[in-house]
């Protein structure tokens, strides 16, 4: 028998036309990982899910079926928060992006879900400040979370303890590794690297994150260029809609 699941913490991620009224929803969940649902009649006018189901916004939902797409059967909107608007709103949609590349479905990650949550909060707000802050915290866990970030207090290669008198490096195939003369601009003091590896050592690691690399505007392109070579791609695509609307 198909299992149900019930009140269970979800965010959209992103939504495809099914069917003339219906809509195949990828969606973050806490307990279960990145899941897919079809949310049956969710166009109609007449729809409990149309108002419900947006990017965002924090929902309790239950689903069932044992098939790679389950049943959406219900939707709740938790409240709490408005929804991001202009730069925010790209950024989110730039977190659900990364999301959607590199999380395996039915594959959960709780303390992800949770620090998710938290940035897409910070990114309500309307804290302009925040923003590449929240944004820096979020892409160093997500990284950490699935196993694709190094530990920052040491050099990769050789498990040498990092000198905070030394710059350092982060890249996608070596991990963390002495800077030479040729990428010591973008590269980071050894001390900056410790504290971002107690950071995410805290027990509440996005919060401690988010204090420390708001000054740290090399850790931008590190950071970039090792979630380019995970995702496969040269330039996201929500990032390169950000550089089409700067530009305009």
């Amino acid at each position: 028998m198909a299992r149900r699941i019930g009140d269970e913490p979800a965010f959209v991620l992103h939504r495809y036309d099914w069917s003339e009224s219906s809509l195949i929803l990828e969606v973050l969940t806490r307990h279960h990982g990145r899941i897919a649902v079809v949310a049956r009649g969710a166009k109609k006018p007449s729809s409990n899910f149309r108002p419900v189901l947006l990017p965002l916004q924090p929902l309790h939902i239950a689903f069932g079926g044992d098939a790679e797409i389950r049943n959406l059967k219900s939707a709740e909107w938790v409240g709490g928060q408005v929804m991001p608007t202009g730069e925010a709103l790209l950024s989110g949609y730039y977190l659900n992006e990364l999301l959607l590349r590199l999380l395996a479905r039915d594959d959960p990650h709780p303390a992800l879900f949770d620090v998710y949550a938290a940035a897409v909060r910070l990114l309500a707000s309307d804290e302009p400040l925040t923003l590449q802050p929240a944004l820096r915290a979020f892409e160093l866990l997500l990284l950490r979370e699935i196993g694709l970030l190094p530990t920052l207090d040491a050099q990769t290669g050789t498990l040498a303890p990092v000198d905070p008198e030394q710059r350092y490096s982060l890249r996608a195939e070596g991990g963390l590794v002495e800077a030479q003369d040729d990428d010591l601009r973008g590269s980071l003091p050894g001390a900056q690297w410790l504290a971002l590896q107690q950071a995410l050592d805290d027990p509440a690691p996005f919060h401690a994150t988010l204090q420390l690399v708001g000054d740290m505007n090399e850790l931008k392109t590190q950071l970039r260029a090792l979630l380019h070579y995970h995702c496969g791609v040269t330039t996201l695509r929500t990032r390169q809609l950000m550089m089409d609307l700067q530009a305009l």
